[in-house]
Formats: structure tokens, sequence, C-alpha cells
């Protein structure tokens, strides 16, 4: 029986189980709390910034992989010293842990960005701002998700505050007329598998829904979205699953915005409906397994986040009054805003089907 070591005790590692356990895989979490949502499989609690604690946690694994993507660089670098099979390894992932040095190598790919500068002062993000018209997003490197570390800004003095810590990202405020989203498995050997491209709607800088496959894309914007997330794999040498995140512009273009190297939110509705969910492709992936096939099961899916907590009461009244949804809780203690389960529901008709997905959700806090 292999022996897949999680670092992270989120949901993430949470979702990896029942397809671990399905494959005869052993599957140990790192949890950084006792109280964490993958407790039924965290095995050590600890520090996985400490590179002790984390020897001592992959001592008896066969591979180590990740429920985020936080862990130091040296810590990744003295596992694969020690010669343990880090998936995906510290080369890669060092183009997901900081922003600027991810959009300097997808530039390097040449793969489409927005326009981009690194800004280290109040007068080259005064330059910036006059040559893109006024108007850019401004990113922190490091430590930025679901909205946090991202700024509108239309003044030079609008960052002084984060550029007292060091470089700061720049981009190009982009037009687009949605966001997208791309996912694919690679494993160590090379071979990979895309699932169909979706459309993510998001609210508050937080994804709030998910629709499968992405309605009303021409084959171009598939043809593109498919081609970029192959090119990144392969050209950062990415094991696992690769969320790309999209954005497609008024004009047509794909433009990447973000990367995780992981199982993605964007890819919560395969467990449900597809052949192949992302965290069983994930697990087969740093194994080194063959893959499996990534087709939906239904010609329609939308997947809707749930925020705040889940009650025994409102899962109940959720699935009485939509008996065909499913609902997925992450075992967190609620709080306002947090991501604590999602909803899925599938089928023929897309407006069907983002009824019922929405109607189940409606019975959950916000």
């Amino acid at each position: 029986m292999p022996v897949v070591g999680v670092i992270g005790g989120g949901q993430l590692a949470r979702m990896m189980v029942p397809p671990a356990v399905a494959l005869g895989i052993e599957i140990r979490v790192l949890a950084e709390q006792e109280e964490s949502s993958a407790r039924l499989a965290a095995t050590q609690v600890g520090d996985y910034r400490d590179v002790d604690t984390v020897r001592a946690f992959a001592a008896g694994c066969d591979v180590i992989t990740f429920d985020h993507e936080h862990v130091p660089q040296d810590v990744l670098r003295a596992l694969v010293a020690d010669g343990m099979s880090v998936q995906p390894g510290p080369d890669a992932l060092a183009a997901a842990q900081d922003k600027l040095h991810m959009r300097e190598r997808l530039t390097a790919l040449g793969v489409p960005v927005p326009t981009w500068a690194r800004i280290t002062t109040r007068d080259e993000l005064a330059q910036f701002l006059a040559d893109n018209g006024g108007r850019a997003v401004v990113k922190t490197p490091r430590g930025g998700y679901d909205g946090k570390g991202v700024r509108v800004v239309d003044r030079a003095d609008a960052a002084d505050d984060w550029l007292a810590d060091g470089a700061v990202l720049a981009e190009q405020l982009v037009d687009f007329r949605r966001e997208l989203a791309q996912l694919v498995a690679r494993r160590p050997s090379g071979d990979l598998r895309a699932w169909p491209l979706v459309e993510t709607v998001q609210k508050g800088g937080v994804c709030a829904e998910v629709l499968a496959p992405a309605p009303r894309s021409s084959d171009a914007v598939e043809r593109s979205a498919a081609e970029i997330a192959a090119t990144v794999a392969h050209g950062l040498g990415v094991t696992g699953v690769l969320a790309v995140e999209l954005f497609e512009t008024m004009d047509g273009r794909v433009l990447v915005n973000e990367l995780a190297m992981r199982p993605h939110n964007s890819g919560h509705f395969s467990i449900d409906a597809a052949v192949t969910s992302q965290f069983e492709q994930h697990l087969r992936a740093v194994l080194d397994w063959p893959l499996g096939d990534t087709e939906l099961v239904a010609p329609h899916a939308v997947m809707i986040n749930v925020f705040g907590g889940l009650t025994d009461d409102q899962i109940a009244q959720a699935l009485g009054h939509q008996p065909a949804a499913k609902v997925h809780a992450y075992g967190k203690s609620p709080r306002p805003g947090r991501k604590a389960g999602h909803v899925t529901a599938m089928g023929d008709d897309l407006d069907d089907v983002a009824y019922r997905a929405r109607a189940a959700a409606a019975h959950f806090d916000a």
C-alpha cells in the first residue's frame, strides 16, 4: 500500500481521503492544528515551516504533496536532498509561491499574461499608471489569496505600505468578459490530462460559482486555454493537479491570471461530475500512476461555494428540497465569509442545473 503524505490540513487534504481509500492508498496529513478540516487523516500536528517537523512527518511516506503552496523552499529542498519524492517539486512550486517569479517564468515561456512590472518605488508605480491608462492592479508577491493582497489603484502612493516591505507586482487592469479556469494533471513521466474548461464567477474576490463546461466558449478559446495549461505544466515541470486561472478578454484573447499547483476550488465539480475527480487524479499523478478519464458524466454541472457554516439541519433541508444535489461539508467551525462547503448539481439543461444548485446552496448561511 503506497503512503502519500499531505502537508496542510485544509479541505483539499480532506477531499483526498475518499479516493485514497478507494484506491488502497494510505494517506497521512500534517495538520496545522488539532481541529483541522482533514482531521480524520491527520497523523501529526505541527509547523510545516519547521524542517525537523516536516522531516519527521515525511519518514515512512512514499511521496509528499500539498494542501497549499506555503511550505518554505528550504524545507522543500531539504526533503529532496533526503531523497524524498516531493510532488510538485520546489522549482515548480516557486512559481506558485511568488507572483513576481510566476510572471517572469510565464513570460519566458511565451504564455500570454497581462502587461506587468516589478515595482520597487512610488515613482515606478506612477510611470506604470501613466503607461496603462491611469489604473492598475497591485499585488503582494507572496501570501495573497481569495482577493487578499490585491488592490486596484489609481494613485502612485496607494501601495506605499506594501512597498515598505519590498517589491510588488503591478499589472494592467484587464478589461475582461469573464473569468475561466483550466485544470490539468501531469505525471512525473510527462503524461497529461485536462478537464473541460470552466467558467468561474467571483464575488468580492472569492470564487462563488463554477459552471462546467464553460458555456458559450468558442473552439479557439477552449483550444487556447488547453494549450496554455499544457505549456505551463510541462514548462514548469508541474506534477499533480495544476489550475490555471484565466481572463477571457473582450476581444477574445485568453490571459493567465493566477496558478495553483494542487487541487483547486474551480475543480470541485469534478468530484461528482467527472469520471475522475481532481482529487483522485492528483493522487494518481503524484504516484506516477496512469491518469484517469476527465470527461463529464452529464452535459452540465454547476458548483456553488457555501460560506459561513453548515449545520446538520441545513444539510437535511437542502437534500430534502433538492435530492439530486450533492452537498460537501468541510468540517469547519462557522465563521463569516469562510468557505465551509460546496454544492454541486448536474443535468442536461444549464439553466435548470444552475437553479437546482443555487436552490440547495440557499439553505446555508452566507
